[in-house]
């Protein structure tokens, strides 16, 4: 079974992001139960949406307190919380932001990291920095849980004006195409 946690701010498409992977992901034949959690419910307040897919029936419905995968639509909300909290080892991180690999403070067992520069796509493609499906490739991307086929499929479902879904469906292209995806060696601990 595989669980993810995806961060972002409110008014950013975190909640939709997990229903648009959720329905990508059934596409695939998986079983899916996506939570979402909104806090203060305010618009740049974080907030997180959780996601448990599997090839088996998913019986667990209770909250997702150790994610193999930590998804962060928004650059800034790692100074606000611990985006890392209860991640498993040898866990993966798909991150929007500008910054390299050297750039970033690693979680010592990290074993993928997938980085994308979202904002700057977001701001050619929807001249604001809404980033939630660019995020979503950048997640098939780094992971392979998805393919990007069956993301389109999920999109196509999320009732966009014709406008909005073109432009969705070439931003999560672009997500896809443009994350840098890093195999990292998580370090080992010495018997003593």
């Amino acid at each position: 079974m595989h669980e993810l946690r995806i961060h972002g701010r409110g008014g950013q498409g975190a909640v939709l992001a997990s229903k648009i992977l959720a329905k990508a992901l059934v596409e695939e034949g998986k079983f899916v139960t996506a939570i979402p959690a909104f806090g203060f419910e305010r618009r740049g307040a974080p907030v997180a949406a959780f996601i448990r897919f599997d090839d088996q029936e998913i019986r667990r419905v209770n909250n997702i307190y150790a994610p193999n995968s930590v998804l962060s639509i928004d650059s800034s909300v790692i100074r606000a919380i611990n985006v890392f909290e209860g991640l498993q080892p040898g866990g993966t991180w798909v991150h929007s932001t500008k910054e390299t690999k050297e750039q970033l403070t690693l979680p010592e067992d990290l074993s993928t990291l997938g980085l994308c520069d979202a904002v700057s796509i977001a701001m050619e493609i929807f001249r604001r920095p809404i980033t939630n499906t660019i995020m979503l490739g950048a997640f098939a991307k780094t992971t392979g849980a998805v393919s990007l086929e069956s993301l389109k499929k999920g999109l196509e479902t999320a009732n966009f004006r014709d406008a909005g879904l073109q432009q969705n469906l070439l931003a999560m292209e672009r997500g896809y195409h443009e994350t840098q995806v890093f195999h990292i060696q998580p370090h080992l601990v010495e018997a003593i």
